[in-house]
C-alpha cells in the first residue's frame, strides 16, 4: 500500500487487513520502489500523488526492471487521458478518487482474480519463437531480433496469448474475457489501444506489427511469412 495520506493509509490498510490481507506500506516514492521488488507481493495499490517521485514514475520504473506484480492505481485525477496514461505505463486497474472502500476492494479481488486465471490458463509452452520474435512466457520477458521489448505487464499477456495460437482470430470480447476478466468495466477499444501499442513497439524493434486486424471481428497473430503471403503487415 502506496499512500502518503496517513488517515487514508490507515483506513485502507485495516480495511485490507479485515479481508485477510497481510498489508505492507510506503509512504513515498522511493520507499515504494525498494518494496516492489519483492517478488512475495500479490498486489501494489499505488497512490499516483507522492511526495518527490510520482507513482506513475514508481510504476514506470518497476515495469522497465521487469517487475510484473499486479498494481491498482489510486489518483485524485479521474480524465480519460489519466486513466490512459496510467493504463499505458502499466497499471492492471486504475481507481479515480473520490472512491469507496467496497469498490477499491472489489478491483483489487478483480485483479487477482484475473493474475490466477491467466497463471491457470496461459500459454502452455515455456517460450514462443516466430520468426525473430523470442517469448519467454516463465520469465515474462520478450526480445525481437535479440533485443529486448519494453512491455507492459498486460501488452505482455496479450503478445504471449495471441502468439500461442498463431493465425487463430480472437475476438475483441474473447480477449477482454480472457485477458482483462468478465468483470473488467470497460470496452472493445481497450483492446485496440494495447493492439496499437504493441504494434508500434514491434514495428519499432522489428519492422513487423504480428497483428492482422479482421475487420469487424478482432485481430490474429500472424508470423511475418504469413503476412507477407497475404500481402500485409
Amino acid at each position: 500500500m502506496v499512500e502518503d495520506d496517513r488517515t487514508l493509509r490507515q483506513a485502507l490498510t485495516f480495511n485490507l487487513e479485515r479481508e485477510g490481507f497481510e498489508v505492507r506500506v510506503a509512504v513515498d516514492g522511493e520507499q515504494a520502489l525498494a518494496a516492489a521488488r519483492d517478488p512475495t507481493l500479490d498486489l501494489i495499490v499505488l497512490d499516483v500523488m507522492l511526495p518527490g517521485m510520482s507513482g506513475l514514475e514508481v510504476l514506470r520504473s518497476i515495469r522497465a526492471d521487469g517487475v510484473d506484480t499486479p498494481v491498482v492505481v489510486l489518483s485524485a485525477k479521474g480524465e480519460e487521458i489519466d486513466r490512459v496514461v496510467g493504463l499505458k505505463v502499466g497499471a492492471d486497474d486504475y481507481v479515480a478518487k473520490p472512491f469507496s472502500r467496497p469498490e477499491l476492494l472489489a478491483r483489487i479481488e478483480a485483479v487477482l482474480r484475473r493474475r490466477r486465471r491467466q497463471a491457470a490458463h496461459g500459454p502452455t509452452a515455456e517460450v514462443i519463437r516466430s520468426d525473430g520474435l523470442v517469448i519467454d512466457v516463465a520469465r515474462r520477458v520478450a526480445t525481437q531480433d535479440g533485443r529486448p521489448l519494453r512491455l507492459t505487464t498486460r501488452e505482455f499477456d496479450l503478445l504471449a496469448h495471441m502468439a500461442a495460437s498463431p493465425e487463430r482470430i480472437f475476438t475483441r470480447e474473447q480477449l477482454l474475457e480472457r485477458l482483462w476478466g468478465m468483470d473488467y468495466v470497460g470496452d472493445g477499444r481497450t483492446v485496440d489501444v494495447h493492439v496499437s501499442w504493441l504494434r508500434t513497439k514491434l514495428r519499432s524493434a522489428g519492422g513487423h506489427n504480428y497483428f492482422r486486424t479482421v475487420r469487424g471481428i478482432g485481430y490474429a497473430f500472424t508470423p511475418r511469412g504469413d503476412a507477407t503471403r497475404r500481402g500485409g503487415g
